[in-house]
């Protein structure tokens, strides 16, 4: 089975994130320069005054693999993301019902590696 994860990080820890990635053999993935916030309403010294919603800069990273490598990949992620700080960030995994390379017309497996 193939697994979506998609990760929401902080933007100066990008290049890090990606460097390693492709040190433990992720071949491929996209990012977003996208803006949100979370429980904090956007401000990160925990405080939420008044209404206000403050967004934040993120980097979306979408990353498809095999199930067997989402542990490990995720274990990664939060090693060189986490700041003990609001804000560092989200990862959701989702289940991928299939993936075909247009290209060539392979399904599944074969068409993420």
């Amino acid at each position: 089975m193939l697994r979506k994860v998609e990760c929401f990080i902080q933007p100066f820890k990008l290049d890090e994130v990606k460097d390693a990635l492709f040190d433990v053999g992720i071949e491929g993935m996209s990012i977003s320069e996208v803006k949100g916030f979370g429980k904090q309403r956007g401000y990160t010294n925990g405080g939420t005054p008044n209404r206000t919603v403050k967004f934040l800069p993120k980097i979306k990273m979408e990353i498809v693999v095999e199930e067997e490598i989402v542990d490990d990949l995720i274990k990664t992620i939060v090693k060189l993301t986490k700041t003990g700080d609001f804000g560092s960030g989200k990862i959701f995994v989702i289940p991928v019902e299939d993936a075909i390379r247009i290209r060539t017309e392979e399904s599944g497996k074969s068409a993420i590696i």
